[in-house]
């Protein structure tokens, strides 16, 4: 008996059925398939720069692929060496700097110098120049008020449209407007992020945001280096070569307990952004003061919790826009906007005297529940998961119900017509069965029997032939036809109809991108603050205060963030520069007492303080410091071709000589050293005269120098602005006892025997080394030692001995003559 079946074909990519899920989120939790989440593996960040310069005046404004926003800087007057510019180029790193062919003198001598700045390879930004008729004001602004973006809703007036931009960016900054029209120009030509899409899909613009550099304190990169407030380390993992680095230990690493990566990306640019603005510093310290009170730590951990599911929002957006939304992307909004509501909830129950907790209960608004709702109710996760495309459920359009009704009744109604077209087969076939494929159709499906060889033998009569596969033959017949032309596409329609409900949605939630943006910002910055709570509780920092009519710092036991991490004991040091005593402050004392570790607290406490962090001390009072200078450590490289005392002096000293004010803070370690004695010593009393003569307008200076001629000789005047420091030890015999504390005075000596000791030199060494010294010191002519002059004429007489005992006088060509001129006569002048 025949054998009938009727099975529908199923692929990857087939409907599945999916139970519908609407509940609304609550804090506790948060909603979402069990499945783990794919973010998506976000492209390396660029940032392309457009800068113009006119009459003192620089124009600014730069596209970040990372979140697809346009930032611009209002004009700002700038030195005629473009400091600046400078200023801003070592802040945000760009891909490429792109500006107008027609410049002045000052502008093509900056660009020429970087360009040729080979040390920044790889990063080395690229020069554009376009013609200078497309940074023309009425084209800029043309350009500007006819983009496409998506924030702004598509049923505003063209009048509705240029006062909403308005309100954002200032038109009235007239070299910004012209720089943002080039830079709307080159990303349309270069087409940044859009290369590979179709000529019609534009570079994605999600917002516009000012970019400001006001109350910023100068740090650069060296500075950054040896204070170790960055530090990236090659990544020990084989599967992230590629990638490269990771943060070692470091003032960052320690701080970063950040649960999303936009909170770590917000507080990466707090640190390369320190701030004198004392309203911003203490609204910051606030919010890590409330989270330090110990009643209030099971609120921090939740808020931490709901963090976590902040992601990265603008590159979904980006991804609607460019109509390239994943399945992942659906269900990571739909949990980052749940979270969202969790963190609003929580924090209409916080102080709302606290400005963050104000702005979250305030400005995350109902539109979040909307676009939560909206997903929740219709998106079918765990039918998109299965199907690895975006289905919806049940319910949301009746038209698509029915069609996946039609699609899951087939099997029995394709078992009826299976058996009704094998009655009219040959009765050789056994068996046969009707499938669906999508995109092709119904297909009668019949096994290949072994009498079937050529492809001739394939025909049947009344059927066509379409394809052979897995030793079934596939026809098509009169009912198979019938059925494409009553039933259709069903899969295929499911899934256009389904994309179109998916566009609509997306542009409800493109519709609300600026709530979403504003949760990022805000969310992020309740993840840097509780991140800082965090690290302040655990290290026992404590609040910093301001205090703008001191000029300096005053820090009370003070201490290493990194190194009493990392040393079974630590000895606190306290430190005051304020007013106008002891101004300069000259360190002396051994080596490793501990000089070059107390310069460095002073400087992390400083920085610490000025990014609106606790500090590890207990207390500190912050004065209004405008930059920190450091010659620390000399960063040798090759490519820069400069010896490393010229690295010291121009790269560092001189940073600090040219533009250190009375608001600065200046930390040099063992300047001079990398020359002769003499000359180090005569430039290190050199700059610091320098600073002395300025009077009331020195820099805070702590310079540490095992330079002890630098007191001894009285290089220095005297007076209140010097003050003079050492690291307190005790002899104890032989042994040297460091205290590590530092105390008013001059070291007496440097100890340096104690050291080469401790780095394991042979004793002789170091016995020989104490008597030069002491020989130097008291003017007298240093001698050879008798004893190493003995053993070196012993050894020589020894040599000359072995070689008389090894001649043969009996040898007739022995030539006494040559070998008395050639062996015996020059050993002679060394033995006597």
């Amino acid at each position: 008996m025949a054998s009938v079946a009727a099975t529908p074909a199923r692929t990857p990519n087939g409907p599945g059925p999916g139970e519908a899920s609407a509940s609304f989120p609550t804090v506790a939790s948060v909603p979402g398939p069990q499945e783990p989440e794919e973010e998506g593996e976000e492209e390396p960040a660029e940032i392309h720069l457009c800068v113009l310069w006119n009459s003192g005046y620089l124009g600014i404004a730069y596209y970040d692929t990372s979140d697809s926003t346009i930032h611009f800087m209002p004009d700002a007057p700038d030195h005629e060496s473009l400091k600046l510019l400078q200023r801003v180029l070592d802040e945000i790193d760009p891909r490429s700097v792109v500006t107008s062919a027609k410049q002045d003198e000052n502008m093509t001598r900056f660009l020429g110098k970087l360009a040729s700045q080979e040390h920044r390879e790889p990063k080395r930004p690229e020069i554009i120049f376009l013609p200078s008729v497309d940074f023309g004001l009425e084209i800029s602004k043309q350009r500007l008020l006819s983009g496409n973006y998506s924030f702004i809703p598509d049923s505003m007036t063209t009048t509705e449209k240029i006062l909403f931009l308005s309100s954002i960016i200032p038109f009235d900054c007239l070299l910004m407007v012209r720089a943002l029209g080039g830079l709307l120009k080159f990303l349309g030509r270069r087409r940044i992020g859009v290369e590979l899409e179709e000529y019609n899909v534009s570079v994605p613009i999600l917002g516009f945001k000012k970019f400001v550099l006001t109350n910023l304190v100068s740090i650069d990169q060296d500075t950054y280096s040896v204070l170790q407030i960055f530090k990236s380390e090659s990544h020990p993992s084989v599967y992230k070569v590629a990638s490269g680095l990771k943060e070692g230990l470091s003032l960052f690493g320690i701080l970063n307990r950040c649960r999303c990566k936009w909170g770590e990306k917000l507080l990466r640019l707090w640190f390369t952004r320190p701030t004198q603005d004392l309203g911003e510093l203490n609204s910051r310290l606030d919010v890590i003061q409330f989270f330090l009170l110990p009643q209030n730590l099971d609120m921090a951990q939740m808020l931490h919790r709901l963090l976590g599911h902040i992601k990265n929002v603008p590159l979904i957006l980006k991804r609607m826009k460019l109509s390239h939304t994943k399945v992942s992307d659906w269900q990571v909004l739909y949990k980052t906007v749940y979270s969202a509501l969790g963190l609003r909830d929580a924090c209409r129950s916080l102080p709302q005297s606290i400005q963050l907790f104000r702005d979250i209960a305030q400005e995350f608004s109902d539109d979040l529940h909307h676009i939560a709702s909206l997903i929740g109710k219709v998106v079918d996760f765990e039918g998109s998961l299965a199907e690895n495309r975006f289905t919806v459920l049940p319910n949301i359009d009746p038209e698509i119900d029915e069609k996946k009704r039609r699609l899951m009744g087939l099997p029995s109604f394709l078992t009826e017509v299976a058996r009704k077209e094998l009655e009219n087969l040959d009765s050789r076939i056994p068996s046969c069965s009707v499938i669906y494929i999508p995109l092709i159709g119904f297909l009668l499906s019949i096994p290949r029997l072994p009498s079937m060889v050529e492809t001739s033998d394939f025909e049947i009569e009344g059927l066509d032939f379409m394809f052979l596969s897995e030793e079934k033959l596939h026809y098509r017949s009169a009912r198979t036809k019938e059925l494409d032309a009553l039933l259709g596409d069903l899969h295929c329609d499911i899934r256009d109809q389904e994309t179109l409900l998916m566009h609509q949605l997306q542009c409800q939630v493109l519709a609300r991108a600026a709530v979403l943006t504003r949760v990022l910002d805000l969310a992020s910055r309740l993840d840097v603050l509780l991140a800082l709570a965090s690290a302040a509780r655990d290290y026992g920092y404590s609040r910093p205060r301001y205090s703008p009519q001191l000029l300096g710092v005053r820090i009370q036991n003070g201490r290493h963030p990194l190194m009493e991490l990392c040393a079974r004991t630590f000895v606190p040091n306290s430190a005051e520069c304020g007013g106008d005593i002891g101004r300069v402050k000259v360190i002396t004392g051994p080596n490793s007492s501990g000089k070059s570790i107390y310069l460095k607290q002073v400087g992390l406490i400083t920085f610490m303080a000025l990014v609106g962090s606790f500090v590890p001390a207990e207390e500190a009072e912050i004065g209004a410091v405008d930059a920190i200078f450091t010659r620390i450590h000399s960063c040798e490289s090759i490519s820069l071709g400069l010896s490393t005392f010229m690295i010291d002096l121009n790269q560092q000293v001189a940073k600090a000589v040219n533009n250190a004010t009375e608001r600065s803070l200046v930390l040099v370690d063992e300047f001079g050293k990398g020359t002769n004695t003499v000359d180090g010593l005569a430039l290190l009393a050199a700059v610091i005269r320098h600073w002395l003569a300025l009077g009331p307008t020195c820099p805070h200076v702590f310079v540490a120098t095992n330079f002890l001629s630098l007191v001894h000789l009285q290089l220095l005047p005297q007076g209140p602005l010097v003050q003079y420091l050492t690291m307190e030890t005790c002899e104890d015999g032989d042994d040297l006892v460091f205290f590590y504390q530092v105390c008013e005075g001059v070291a007496r000596a440097s100890h340096a025997s104690h050291t080469a000791t401790q780095a394991g030199l042979p004793e002789k060494l170091i016995a020989r080394g104490k008597q030069v010294s002491d020989l130097i010191r008291s003017g007298k002519p240093i001698k050879p030692v008798q004893e190493l002059l003995k053993e070196k004429q012993m050894e020589n007489c020894q040599t000359l001995v072995d070689k008389f005992l090894k001649l043969d006088l009996e040898d007739p060509s022995l030539d006494l003559d040559i070998f008395m001129s050639q062996e015996v006569l020059p050993a002679a002048t060394t033995i006597l």
